[in-house]
């Protein structure tokens, strides 16, 4: 027998797969009585929105029923959107912000 110094065994690593968090998406619900320049202001002031966005935002709430105003991992879309909503208690306005899974 010859002996040649290579290793015949196989070597196997396990990878191992971390899936991505699942994203929330987080939703303006309109309303009849929250003044509008209050839903510009709470969306600038808790989503970082230009006042351009904001607006969009705010308008395709106010056609469609609601609007996603961004997507965010489960935590952070829960946060905001009771950010959001504490701040329009405070005012004394209805305004609803919920979360739902992306699909």
């Amino acid at each position: 027998m010859s002996d040649t110094g290579s290793d015949t065994k196989r070597k196997t690593s396990t990878r191992l797969k971390v899936a991505k968090p699942r994203l929330y998406k987080v939703i303006l619900v309109n309303d009849d009585f929250t003044p509008r320049e209050f839903v510009l202001v709470i969306l600038k002031a808790v989503f970082r929105m230009s006042e351009e966005q904001g607006y969009n935002v705010m308008m395709t709430a106010h056609q469609k029923g609601k609007c996603v105003v961004a997507v965010y991992s489960r935590d952070i879309a829960e946060t905001k959107a009771q950010e959001a909503i504490d701040l329009a208690k405070q005012a004394g306005f209805p305004l609803m912000f919920i979360t739902e899974p992306e699909n």
